[in-house]
């Protein structure tokens, strides 16, 4: 650092890296909207639920978590990214329903948002992933994720958040559903 004269102070920055991977956590789980005057305006339900403890894989590094929103510190190009986990049982074929009924039983719509909050009163939505699936006749559970990510400019104070359609059917495994961020520049 002294023979490129780089200040002490810059080289410390840089060291400190934002960056956040957190996990479901299915021992928290609440299956209640959490309203605010703020979220009304965000399509879905959001996510509370996430591990950001050393446990598993999570960790927090210069972001923060609150109410199930990261935090953003220092401002840059963040890649974000998340995956749901959506998890459901098929009912029983009840005798005497058309099929009809029976197809809609099994149409899931499964959609996931990624929103940032700034100073702006409604949410941004930054990103949705959507998927309409119809299972097989013979399968009992319909299974499947959805994966997104971008690199988008964050401030300092800006908060992002995932909300889905259909939370009822979210598995919080931790393996499966996850959240993040990390400051590319």
């Amino acid at each position: 650092e002294k023979q490129l004269n780089i200040p002490s102070l810059l080289s410390e920055r840089s060291l400190q890296r934002a960056a956040a991977h957190i996990t479901g956590s299915s021992r928290r789980r609440s299956l209640s909207p959490v309203l605010s005057s703020k979220n009304e305006k965000a399509l879905g339900q959001k996510l509370n639920s996430w591990e950001s403890s050393r446990k598993g894989h999570s960790f927090l590094n210069n972001l923060l978590l609150r109410n199930g929103e990261l935090v953003i510190h220092r401002r840059g190009f963040y890649y974000i990214y998340s995956q749901t986990y959506f998890r459901f049982q098929e009912p029983e074929e009840i005798s005497g329903t058309s099929s009809t009924e029976q197809n809609k039983k099994k149409n899931k719509q499964m959609v996931q948002y990624i929103y940032k909050y700034t100073n702006y009163p409604d949410p941004i939505l930054l990103m949705k992933s959507a998927r309409n699936s119809c299972w097989s006749k013979d399968s009992e559970y319909g299974l499947y994720s959805i994966y997104q990510g971008g690199i988008f400019e964050l401030k300092e104070n800006d908060t992002i958040f995932v909300s889905v359609n259909n939370k009822q059917l979210i598995d919080m495994d931790r393996e499966a559903s996850f959240f993040g961020a990390f400051l590319v520049g």
